[in-house]
């Protein structure tokens, strides 16, 4: 299981879950409107969705229907 960063994040882009990863793999650049968290280097601890003020942050097997296509989103940040 992997965790996703969604919708309510971009525009807030609180680091909150930054400060709280223990393996670091939640990035984002500077013109980045959101944050994205790297599914080969997480481990899936959960730390990161009880730190994100806007429950942007999901388990890839829970998120709502309407930001499915985060999933996708994600995983092409990281093959950049």
């Amino acid at each position: 299981m992997a965790y996703i960063i969604t919708e309510p994040c971009i525009g807030t882009k609180d680091k909150s879950c930054v400060d709280v990863c223990p393996v670091d793999c939640i990035h984002g650049n500077e013109e980045d409107t959101m944050l994205f968290i790297d599914p080969e280097v997480c481990i899936d601890c959960g730390a990161c969705v009880s730190a994100c003020p806007v429950e942007a942050i999901y388990a890839d097997s829970d998120i709502p229907e309407k930001w499915k296509n985060y999933i996708e989103i994600n995983a092409e940040w990281y093959k950049k």
